[in-house]
This record gives structure tokens, C-alpha cells and sequence, in this order.
């Protein structure tokens, strides 16, 4: 079964958070793919993942781009997966895909600062539940860590 995890972000924004993510998804092997609502934010989060990693950048890539699909992270606006990911993160209210079964696991990931991402991360969590779809709830502590809250 897919795992479906809500991350409310309060303490870091998603720039800091989302590029740790994916080095740990890197990590166990899987390839991974960051969908937004908004072609303008795939531009900020390309922008984002050359220049968040310590030793360099996470190697990534945009559809459209020569050999996109051999990328282990693509970044997209569109519905398409040229990459297979095992993984799959939904920020800025990206919508759950219709199919959750072909992923390890899904990431949502929202501000909760916002007032709109918290009612749309909200919508989701009520939306996996009456797919009946296990879902959890992530929320960061005090020193940084990232606690289990449902």
C-alpha cells in the first residue's frame, strides 16, 4: 500500500525542507517527482534544487529537456511521469493523482502559515480518507524533528 504523508511546514519553508527530501529519497534509490500547480514554481524549484545541496546540486531535470525521463527527479506542472518515481511530492496544493497505488509513497507538503495551503492540505486529508487511504500527519517539533501527530 501507498504511503500518504501530510508535512505541515511552520518552522522551515519548503526551499529548506523540500531539497532534504529528496536527498533521502536519492538515498534509499528511488527516483522522485515534484509536481506544482504552476509552471512558474517548477522554474523556482529547478532554480532551487542547483543550488541547495551541499556538495553541488540535485542532479533533476523538466520535461521537455534532452533525456528527462533518466533523471532521478524531474520537476513538473503537467500530469505526466516520464521518469516511473517511486515517489511523488505534491506542493503549492497540487491535487492527489487518481492512481496513488503506482508510488511508494506520496509526500504533500504544506505552509502552515498560509491560510489557503492549510485548507487545501485539509481537503486532501479528508479526501484520502474517504478513498480509504492511509494517511499521516507530520509536523515539525520544537529541536527541528519531525514528529508523528497522526
Amino acid at each position: 500500500m501507498t504511503d500518504i504523508l501530510f508535512y505541515h511546514l511552520e518552522r522551515q519553508p519548503l526551499e529548506r525542507v523540500l531539497p532534504s527530501l529528496l536527498e533521502k529519497s536519492l538515498e534509499r534509490g528511488w527516483r522522485a517527482l515534484v509536481r506544482t500547480p504552476s509552471q512558474d514554481r517548477v522554474q523556482v524549484i529547478d532554480e532551487m534544487l542547483w543550488t541547495s545541496a551541499e556538495d553541488g546540486f540535485l542532479p533533476h531535470a523538466m520535461p521537455g529537456e534532452p533525456e528527462a525521463e533518466r533523471e532521478p527527479i524531474l520537476i513538473t506542472a503537467l500530469m505526466e511521469e516520464p521518469n516511473h518515481p517511486h515517489i511523488l511530492f505534491l506542493v503549492d496544493g497540487s491535487a492527489l493523482p487518481d492512481d496513488v497505488t503506482v508510488y511508494e509513497r506520496i509526500v504533500l507538503l504544506f505552509d502552515g502559515n498560509d491560510e489557503a495551503a492549510l485548507n487545501l492540505a485539509r481537503a486532501a486529508w479528508k479526501e484520502v480518507r474517504a478513498r480509504g487511504l492511509d494517511g499521516t500527519y507530520w509536523q515539525q517539533n520544537d529541536g527541528g524533528r519531525w514528529e508523528k501527530k497522526a
